[in-house]
């Protein structure tokens, strides 16, 4: 994955989430549950890396724009 920079981290509320996970099924429910509380910028895909477990996905979170219910 490519390195977090400042600005996705600039300001508190501001997070990167990084979701390790077994299948992509999994990672994407994860981030579907994220965006149903607070606005996301989502991935639309997982990685692998080769000799490593499962699938990783990073999506970065802004917690001063809770979602409405």
């Amino acid at each position: 994955m490519k390195p977090i920079n400042d600005g996705h981290v600039a300001e508190p509320g501001l997070a990167v989430v990084e979701v390790a996970a077994a299948d992509d099924e999994t990672a994407f429910a994860v981030q579907e549950l994220l965006a149903t509380r607070w606005a996301i910028a989502p991935a639309n895909r997982t990685t692998h890396e080769p000799g490593e477990p499962g699938v990783r996905l990073r999506c970065y979170l802004d917690m001063r724009q809770q979602h409405a219910p």
